[in-house]
């Protein structure tokens, strides 16, 4: 197969996720840094590849692939071992469950593109958008709290890392970010623990990226 070629922004959430499934998987891939803070996201070249002109973006061959989740299902069906999904239906269900309760109801309330937008039409101050993600943050993670006490071991779901994780852990990272309190969500927290102490989780983090710099 074609080398594959991600794009994407050191510190956006969704694709620290792609980089850890990258990593589980043993994937070489070259990378090429988008700046979401100088707006390479909305020049033509990259719109080219993205129309969305959101990261990250999977190119393989003449194919690209966006959004985060549909990348990490099709790299879990093109490169199947080790799997980040069970095989079973109903287990599939749960953990897809909780990787949407990350994709769809945490992560767009506290992405760039969304704090920039209360900042320029509400005049939000950084205290005020640390409130504003800790709010949904926690929301989120009160239920994903419950979901990792009934299906998690070692990790969000049973006892090897996964989908699951894979969108978990960057949303950790995030919550930091924001100074939301965490001691009201201990299995997250041991989860978080015991997955950034694995080679793929560690090469994956925001710090460990080429184009890192201080916020």
């Amino acid at each position: 197969m074609s080398e594959l070629i991600l794009y994407d922004y050191w510190r956006s959430s969704a694709s620290y996720r792609v980089r850890i499934a990258l990593e589980l998987k043993g994937l070489a891939v070259g990378r090429h840094a988008i700046d979401l803070r100088a707006g390479d996201q909305s020049g033509s070249d990259y719109l080219a590849v993205a129309p969305q002109g959101l990261v990250p973006a999977l190119q393989s061959g003449d194919r690209t692939l966006s959004q985060s989740v549909a990348i990490i299902e099709w790299l879990d069906e093109r490169y199947p071992s080790p799997p980040l999904l069970p095989a079973d239906p109903d287990l599939r269900a749960v953990v897809r469950a909780m990787v949407q309760a990350i994709a769809c109801d945490i992560h767009p309330l506290n992405n760039l593109r969304v704090l920039r937008s209360l900042r320029a039409d509400f005049g939000a101050d950084q205290s005020q958008l640390d409130a504003w993600a800790g709010r949904w943050i926690s929301q989120g993670f009160t239920a994903l709290e419950q979901l990792i006490r009934t299906h998690g071991g070692a990790f969000a779901f049973a006892d090897a890392p996964g989908m699951a994780d894979c969108c978990l852990i960057p949303q950790v990272y995030s919550a930091r970010r924001f100074k939301v309190p965490l001691e009201r969500f201990p299995a997250i927290l041991a989860v978080d623990e015991r997955a950034r102490a694995l080679p793929a989780f560690a090469a994956a983090h925001p710090d460990r990226q080429p184009d890192a710099s201080p916020a």
